[in-house]
């Protein structure tokens, strides 16, 4: 079974530089390489093939989006046949991944890959800048479960204070690594285990500390398909989405932890004073209302109420 793990991050943060780093914490392994796009300095092709790596490029868009997402699949598929130890996805800049965790639980699927998690690169100078403007960092950041701020000797410290005030904002159980260059060591790869070994049902050590809460109430007339969109609006910016929604294909269970939309229909009985009411579950700087008030613009004539 191949390890896979995804490297994401904005355009210019240094994934490429990261990857040449990372890639040699797997010596002896055989490698699969993903790319669905090549850094301004490329991949040294001495390094792969000395490596052993078998070399993917999906050009053209990113490989999360519905244009390029059959051909990913399709690679992912004929992974099967190189039987690679490491499985190393480089995502687009511009990508947006928060459905990644989704598409690699599904085992029926692929069942010769174990997903790892994804680590995001972060520019230490010009993050604030671009989380401010670029909705596709804050989605990025949403879908990892490691940050490593790269470019530190770049940086001023205010930069990179407030870079790290941003992710704890977002992100407060999120581990954290700050390098120059992409140099990382093998403890990312510990780290990342026990990323992947947290229980999805337990909400982070820190959210006791901070916790928020609001109830959306939420009318019997969405359709299943619709109640998935809205909760993808705003559950980036969550710890916890939950609640028994009466839909117009019955009631459902919604339980997301992530970035993971999670409905499941559900035949039993609930009771009238919990049908219907979501509960979202966010921290102190997290900006969950704003994207709340978004959503519910959106989808207004299904919302009775947020409190």
């Amino acid at each position: 079974m191949g390890k896979l793990y995804l490297i994401t991050g904005f355009l210019g943060a240094g994934k490429t530089t990261f990857l040449k780093n990372f890639i040699r914490l797997f010596a002896g392994k055989k490698i699969q390489l993903i790319v669905n796009e090549f850094g301004q300095e490329g991949v040294d092709g001495l390094l792969l093939s000395q490596l052993g790596a078998y070399l993917n490029e999906i050009s053209g868009g990113s490989v999360f989006c519905s244009c390029r997402l059959d051909q990913f699949e399709k690679v992912m598929r004929q992974s099967a046949d190189v039987h690679a130890d490491v499985i190393l996805v480089e995502a687009s800049g511009l990508s947006d991944p928060t459905g990644v965790r989704k598409l690699f639980s599904q085992t029926d699927r692929f069942p010769h890959i174990e997903y790892q998690g994804a680590v995001c690169l972060i520019d230490a100078v010009r993050f604030p800048k671009l989380y401010a403007t670029a909705r596709t960092c804050v989605k990025q950041l949403a879908a990892s479960d490691v940050a490593v701020i790269n470019k530190v000797d770049l940086a001023s410290q205010s930069q990179l204070e407030q870079t790290l005030s941003l992710i704890r904002g977002q992100r407060p159980d999120m581990p954290v690594f700050q390098t120059s260059f992409g140099a990382v060591d093998a403890g990312i790869l510990d780290t990342l285990a026990r990323a992947q070994a947290v229980s999805a049902d337990s909400l982070p050590l820190t959210a006791d500390l901070t916790l928020r809460s609001m109830c959306i109430t939420i009318a019997p007339t969405m359709t299943p398909f619709e109640l998935q969109k809205f909760i993808e609006m705003f559950l980036e910016a969550t710890f916890r989405v939950k609640g028994f929604i009466q839909t117009t294909q019955g009631m459902y269970l919604a339980d997301c932890v992530g970035n993971v939309v999670n409905l499941t229909a559900y035949p039993d009985p609930v009771p009238d004073e919990k049908a219907g009411r979501l509960v979202v579950l966010s921290g102190a700087g997290m900006p969950v209302r704003k994207l709340v008030a978004e959503a519910v613009r959106w989808y207004s004539k299904h919302i009775i109420a947020v409190e």
